[in-house]
């Protein structure tokens, strides 16, 4: 978080909910789901290749803010999708990936929350939901989580306990750019679960936070709030908590 804007507003802290809250079932699927990331870094090790390197390659030269692989990663099937970009100069971090859910994953009966300012969501085809970013070191292996404002993705902006309820609905089930990436990036919303509902409960009570200190400011498009919660994160660490709750 850039340290002007946390001087601004005390943002609220991240509450993760611990391993042993949850249930057996719930940790055994999360365990599968580590296991299956782990087969994906050993696979792409083989071929000496690597996550981020699996979007890049074909792409051309690598610039800050462009999507890669071009025209994003989409599953018309599951209406998931996702793109890798740089551009934050954050330490440790190449770049991060954006994942969404388009309007088709969206359930008739969830609604975006109300909003009364001059800025035109998106609407129809073009309609996403954010879930969360993942951010990667420059060997391409994940290290942290986000959640952003509204602005930063262009999203239609749901309630947080609405797009949790949606978070299973993100699979991408095809081979391009790289199947291993694709199993990889669906385990991550499994492994870190938590961590993303947190993120999310965070997001909407940092929003509202800021509306309370910036009465007279669109909160959603105020550039001084980027991102409203971050953590790191371990696939090993991840583990081995998981496997110890479980012994």
């Amino acid at each position: 978080m850039n340290e002007t804007v946390a001087a601004k507003v005390e943002l609220p802290e991240l509450q993760v909910a611990s391993l042993d809250s949850l249930s057996r079932e719930r940790r055994e699927a999360m365990v599968e789901a580590g296991e299956a990331i782990l087969e994906c870094f050993r696979v792409l090790k083989k071929g000496g290749i690597n996550i981020v390197g699996e979007c890049l390659k074909g792409q051309g030269t690598f610039y800050e803010f462009d999507h890669y692989p071009s025209g994003d990663v989409y599953d018309e099937e599951t209406h998931a999708q996702y793109y890798y970009h740089a551009h934050r100069g954050v330490a440790g971090e190449h770049g991060h990936f954006h994942s969404f859910l388009r309007q088709g994953a969206v359930p008739q009966n969830v609604k975006p929350v109300a909003y009364d300012g001059k800025v035109k969501w998106p609407e129809g085809s073009d309609a996403v939901c954010h879930l969360g970013a993942i951010s990667m070191d420059v060997y391409g292996f994940p290290i942290g989580l986000f959640a952003t404002n509204r602005w930063v993705t262009d999203e239609v902006w749901y309630a947080a306990n609405d797009v949790i309820s949606m978070l299973d609905r993100f699979e991408i089930d095809h081979a391009y750019p790289s199947w291993p990436v694709n199993v990889w990036i669906t385990a991550m919303f499994r492994l870190f679960r938590p961590e993303i509902e947190a993120l999310l409960v965070q997001r909407d009570a940092s929003i509202d936070a800021w509306k309370a200190a910036h009465p007279d400011v669109d909160f959603f498009e105020d550039r001084n709030l980027e991102v409203t919660g971050q953590l790191r994160i371990s696939v090993k660490d991840r583990l081995e908590q998981l496997h110890d709750s479980l012994a």
